[in-house]
Formats: C-alpha cells, structure tokens, sequence
C-alpha cells in the first residue's frame, strides 16, 4: 500500500502567491545542468521562452533540462498537451487535480506553476486553501468536484481506486472523462518524481 509522503507537502500558499514548501536538500542545481539553444534547438528554444513568459517567469528549468534528450521532450510535450491544455476535463478541474497532486507530492515546482495557470483557469485562493487544508473534505467543492478529488487522494495513497471511489466517480464522469483524470493525476505524479529526482529548483520570477 502506498502513502503519500505527508512531511513532502506544500505548506499552504505564501504571500506572493507562491507554494510554501522549501525545495529539496540539495536542489541548489539541477544534477543535469540546463539546456542551451544549440542543445534544445531552436523550435524547442523558443518554446521553453514562450513558456516561461506565459507564467511569469524565466524559462523553465524543467523543459531545458529535458530538452536534452529531444526526441523524448517532443513526445511528452505532445503527451502532456493532450491532458492540459488539449483534454475533454475542463480546465478548472484539470488545475484542481494537478495542484492537488503537487501538495501530496510537496512538488513547489508543480505547485507554484500551477497556481498561476489555475488563476486564469478559475481557481480561487479560497480553493487553494481547501487544496492544502482538507483536500476532498473541506466544504465548498461541487459535487462533481468532490468525486474528483476524492479519486486523487485515493489515487496517491493507493495507487489504486477502490470501487467505492471509482463508483462516485462515475455518478459524475463519463468514460473519457474518467480515463483522462486518472492518466493526468498519475502524469503529475510521474513529473513530480522525475523533478524531485533531477532536483529541479523553482523557476525565478522574470526579469523586467
């Protein structure tokens, strides 16, 4: 049986917005140093910039470092973009769950880019409370919310989804909703552990 790491956790929202959790011992540097242009190519280049301008912040150390391997970097961005942006879940719930995944997990690096995507997407301050306090048992969830969050907790402590879970699920999900959640709670639970394991720090904020 697996258990989230409850000492990993985010530790609420700090006051720039910001995950509250320190990054790991030792993640001064990443242990594969950062892509250049001639590394990542310039289609790749220019899209890390974009992205990072998209959130705020300088490009993201995550895709420069992945961009190393290219022919990797390009299948899972076309991956990824299928969960989110691209996927059939609205895009607030899809915040929801990746932000509920980056708490349990204490992934900031998740967490903080997220906060800024989850903003634009709906996702109140009051809702981040509810995300690092009680999770699926604070009030104020819908109920297709609540069924939601109830699978992504039962996710990271299982590894599994019980038929109990599953059945709340399914009152409100249909099938590629369903397929789509569990394969976007368990990609962020993938990306939280190939970031803790390169030791990813948090992207500074863009320079002005």
């Amino acid at each position: 049986m697996r258990r989230p790491n409850r000492e990993a956790r985010t530790e609420g929202i700090a006051e720039d917005g910001s995950g509250g959790a320190a990054p790991a011992p030792g993640a001064a540097a990443p242990r594969i140093a950062p892509g250049s242009r001639r590394d990542l190519g310039t289609p790749a280049w220019i899209f890390t910039w974009l992205a990072g301008w998209r959130v705020g912040t300088e490009p993201p150390v995550l895709f420069r470092v992945l961009g190393r391997h290219r022919r990797l970097f390009r299948g899972w961005l076309r991956f990824a973009g299928r969960l989110m942006p691209g996927g059939v879940l609205p895009r607030r719930e899809t915040e929801l769950v990746i932000l509920r995944v980056a708490h349990l997990r204490g992934c900031r690096y998740e967490f903080d880019h997220h906060i800024r995507l989850g903003a634009r997407a709906g996702v109140t301050r009051g809702d981040l409370a509810r995300l690092t306090e009680e999770g699926a048992e604070a009030g104020g969830w819908s109920p297709r919310e609540g069924a939601i969050l109830t699978a992504v907790d039962a996710l990271q402590a299982e590894g599994d989804l019980g038929d109990a879970a599953w059945a709340g699920l399914r009152e409100h999900l249909d099938e590629r909703e369903s397929i789509e959640l569990i394969m976007l709670a368990a990609h962020y639970d993938m990306l939280a552990t190939v970031i803790a394991a390169l030791r990813i720090p948090p992207d500074p904020r863009r320079r002005r």
